[in-house]
């Protein structure tokens, strides 16, 4: 490990005499290139970014004048010289930096400007491998680096915005701060690593490497809170990953700033939505907690929504509203009656966002789209000392799939609700149960240590619906009852029985299962093994 030398302390003002600027995204560039012109900052520039300010009536010099050496190999090689990198690394007050510097005769560069290489960009559009490779970025991280470790005595910058922070600065005496230099350091080595993430875990994909030795995440800031799950907890909500519509990618229209719990509720909510085609029906799903506590399919939004009510209005109030066609007034008018926290959907005509807009505290979210459910992806949790990173739940489930255990065969009727109930399940926290006919949940229970309070607890939940509407029966009778697991005794199944399920639709796969089976047939039901668990913890 090297020793820190004995440098003089960093000045706390640096003046800024040269600047190099290196950008594949221009946007802002002319503009501050004329400011650093104007305050007599000399600039120097690469390839199609000194173009675009020579074009601009900007002296500028190319780097291959201060490298004495042209851009060669299709521009791969134009930066990585110790003219360029001497003059960023070299310590102005250290002697020995300072003579080696004049003996070589290398210029001091006091600020850089450099965004990399659309690599994320790049490889999210679909581009092939080959391509994909060209757009990684070398002579640019190498420059940030180098910047960044000099920063006392070089502002190094990575988007447009820390230029101005610059400028602001340099307009004063022609002088950045050491503050200033530090936090911009700090970001930039964020940036090289985040830029490194994401070709590490594209080199990864590109090789199906499902668990390379070493795997890094990153993020870019998109919003911080007032506090995270509880009050006293530090939070923020940071974009980054592979492009997928959701919450990190929606507009919202009105309300104010999402919370930690709005974003993770939110989430599970277009997650679930997601799984129904609105081709095929209209979809409601509203959601408390992260677990669904309604999901309803109809003719249209209004019906869908007012079918997931009924499932547990009481859980429903201040809960998450998915809805995967674009909204209208009638389905607007209706979710307004009760207060809710966030509505979601791919998007909303204009009479139900004036609808929304009178309701000052709900959030309206435009995500333009539905995520893939099939999609492949990566998630990750924390635990201590590590993560663990699994591949998304992909799992779909169709009527070909099924196999059918017991001496009675469903209904086609019974196939459809087992089907929508397990889909329902894939979402439900385990363990889960989810009671489902004609395309309504009917009751759900989740989180319990047990399934067969699972199963209580959705029966309950199934009766006191029914009593607030009215209804002379327990909206589980005659339900497709779905597990996210196998039923490892029959008493959960016996539980399903006695709520009213009919039938009875679950992975299969305990030691017990015959004796699971041979209770089905004795109540009467009709049941089913998928052959796959959809475990949510």
């Amino acid at each position: 490990m090297p020793a820190a030398p004995d440098f003089p302390p960093a000045p706390d003002r640096a003046p800024v005499r040269r600047a190099l600027i290196s950008v594949s995204d221009k946007t802002g560039l002319l503009a501050a290139a004329r400011a650093l012109a104007g305050l007599g900052v000399e600039l120097v520039s690469t390839g199609g970014t000194a173009k675009a300010i020579a074009d601009a009536g900007l002296a500028v010099k190319d780097i291959a004048e201060l490298t004495g050496f042209p851009e060669m190999m299709d521009g791969r090689v134009k930066t990585l010289h110790p003219v360029v990198h001497g003059g960023l690394l070299g310590v102005r007050d250290a002697p020995h930096h300072k003579a080696a510097m004049d003996e070589h005769g290398i210029g001091g560069i006091d600020l850089v400007y450099v965004n990399l290489y659309p690599f994320e960009q790049t490889v999210a559009s679909g581009a092939d491998f080959a391509t994909g490779v060209e757009n990684i970025d070398i002579g640019g991280p190498a420059m940030i680096r180098s910047a960044a470790k000099n920063h006392g005595y070089v502002a190094v910058c990575t988007q447009i915005g820390d230029v101005t922070e610059v400028l602001a600065e340099l307009a004063a005496d022609g002088a950045t701060s050491l503050a200033l230099r530090r936090r911009l350091a700090g970001r930039a080595y964020a940036r090289t690593a985040a830029y490194d993430a994401a070709i590490s875990a594209w080199f990864a994909e590109q090789l199906e490497d499902t668990t390379p030795a070493r795997r890094a995440f990153a993020g870019e800031l998109a919003q911080t809170m007032r506090y995270g799950e509880n009050p006293h907890q530090q939070a923020a909500f940071y974009r980054g990953g592979a492009p997928r519509a959701g919450v990190a990618t929606a507009r919202q229209l009105q309300g104010k700033a999402l919370s930690y719990n709005n974003i993770a509720d939110t989430d599970a909510a277009i997650e679930l939505i997601a799984e129904f085609d609105p081709a095929a029906s209209a979809a409601v799903a509203i959601i408390k907690h992260a677990n669904p506590c309604g999901v309803a399919l109809g003719g249209d939004l209004m019906s869908a929504y007012q079918r997931a009510l009924q499932c547990d209005p009481v859980s429903a109030f201040g809960g998450i509203v998915a809805v995967n066609r674009r909204l209208d007034a009638a389905a607007a008018r209706e979710i307004v009656k009760i207060f809710t926290e966030v509505v979601v959907a791919p998007d909303a005509d204009e009479d139900a966002i004036a609808v929304f807009a009178r309701k000052k505290d709900l959030r309206l979210l435009l995500t333009g789209s539905l995520p893939d459910p099939r999609a492949p992806g990566v998630l990750f949790k924390q635990v201590a000392g590590g993560f663990l990173v699994q591949g998304r739940d992909t799992a779909q489930v169709t009527a070909a799939d099924l196999n059918i255990v017991t001496t009675r065969q469903p209904t086609e009727a019974e196939v459809r609700d087992m089907l929508f109930a397990f889909t329902v399940a894939k979402h439900v926290k385990s363990n889960a149960i989810v009671y489902a006919k004609d395309g309504q949940t009917a009751g759900i229970g989740a989180g319990q240590m047990n399934r067969k309070d699972s199963a209580r607890i959705a029966a309950l939940r199934a009766g006191e619906a029914a009593e607030a509407a009215g209804l002379p029966q327990s909206l589980a009778q005659g339900s497709a009852c779905a597990s996210d697991a196998f039923f490892p005794f029959a008493d959960g199944l016996l539980q399903a029985a006695e709520a009213g399920a009919t039938a009875v639709i679950q992975p299969g796969g305990s030691t017990r299962d015959a004796e699971v089976i041979a209770a089905a047939d004795a109540a009467g039901l009709a049941m089913a093994f998928t052959g796959v668990r959809v475990f949510r913890h």
